[in-house]
């Protein structure tokens, strides 16, 4: 009897600590792998990031039927979903609308991955530059709202051209600036390299390094994979806008030439059935001079600006799809080294 009864008791500590576990996860805390540079030197590849949901209110879960601590395919799988999504709840967040901040580092369901429901969608990690309302212009890479310089200067990466006088450069010399994206280009003694500021004034004072002159696109030519993918709109990854972030309850007067700008949002986001018909716009089958948007909608960048795929690429994030704010590096390795040495000098390390 009693040896039964001790096994009821562990069985039923482990039933609530799991299911504690759980609750934390899905509305307090997240942690997250950094799998990629487009946050440097901001965060790096293989960060442990601490993901604070409750800074912008927890998102109730829309799929209401997953395999905890899976995301969108069952371990050891490929093609087996960890979700059933016969069943989905709106978009509802507790405590209200997020009260997101310029600049905010913010964790978000990848928009653009409409296979799978929003809270299953992959994690992207970005910079929020643009709030709803603004006016959002990027001049040579850096971001701009209504007119003011709103970047965080110290923080960006962008492409340099590195000119050497010999065909090499310093690998080690490289490692110990904390340079960690580039090559060699085609011409005797060029090079590419992601570079902050910084490392600006540092790569100048390795031997050999005779000039180091930044990589940015002329204003006015047309990247035809930039969003909104119009070549009426001659942006690229260094100029692009100037653009209006959409706010909910704003109203925009409806024109063909601006409307493949917030027809995603429209037609995808807001699920109405939009149709051109020569110079006019009808929403839901009814004649359209304007519209009023109904959610909040975000502006993302990587602080790497040359090699991030975000709102410049993909346009404008939903409310719904925001998870939380990223707070602290839990815990950091350099999987970049083939060692895989730990970043000591980072753990525990807030973000900003």
């Amino acid at each position: 009897m009693k040896k039964g009864s001790t096994i009821r008791e562990w069985i039923k500590a482990i039933l609530l600590a799991f299911i504690t576990i759980i609750l934390i996860r899905v509305f307090c805390f997240e942690a997250f792998t950094i799998s990629s540079s487009s946050m440097e030197k901001t965060l790096f590849t293989g960060d442990y990031v601490l993901v604070n949901k409750l800074s912008y209110g927890p998102r109730i879960p829309m799929t209401l039927f997953s395999m905890p601590f899976a995301h969108q395919r069952m371990p050891f799988t490929e093609n087996t979903n960890s979700y059933l999504n016969w069943l989905q709840l709106p978009y509802k967040r507790l405590f209200g609308t997020p009260d997101v901040k310029h600049n905010d580092v913010i964790m978000f369901n990848y928009p653009m991955e409409e296979e799978h429901p929003v809270d299953q969608r992959i994690y992207y990690i970005k910079r929020c530059v643009g709030i709803p309302g603004d006016m959002l212009e990027i001049r040579k890479g850096q971001v701009y709202i209504n007119s003011h310089y709103n970047d965080v200067p110290e923080k960006l990466q962008f492409s340099y051209k590195v000119i050497s006088d010999k065909d090499t450069v310093d690998s080690e010399a490289l490692a110990r600036i904390g340079i960690t994206e580039g090559g060699k280009l085609r011409n005797f003694g060029e090079f590419w390299f992601g570079l902050s500021s910084q490392n600006v004034d540092s790569i100048k004072r390795i031997m050999n390094v005779l000039r180091v002159e930044p990589i940015i696109e002329k204003k006015g030519t047309y990247s035809d994979y930039m969003f909104p993918e119009d070549e009426r709109f001659l942006w690229n990854v260094d100029f692009f806008g100037p653009v209006y972030v959409p706010k909910a309850g704003d109203s925009i007067e409806m024109a063909v030439q601006t409307l493949p700008l917030y027809k995603r949002i429209i037609d995808v986001y807001e699920n109405n059935d939009v149709r051109v018909s020569g110079d006019s716009i009808f929403i839901n089958d009814k004649y359209a001079t304007h519209y009023t948007f109904k959610s909040n909608y975000y502006f993302m960048m990587g602080d790497n600006r040359h090699n991030s795929a975000d709102s410049r690429f993909w346009g404008f994030l939903p409310e719904s799809h925001i998870v939380g704010k990223a707070a602290v590096v839990l815990l950091s390795i350099n999987k970049t080294d083939s060692t895989s040495s730990i970043r000591w000098d980072r753990w525990f390390k807030s973000i900003e």
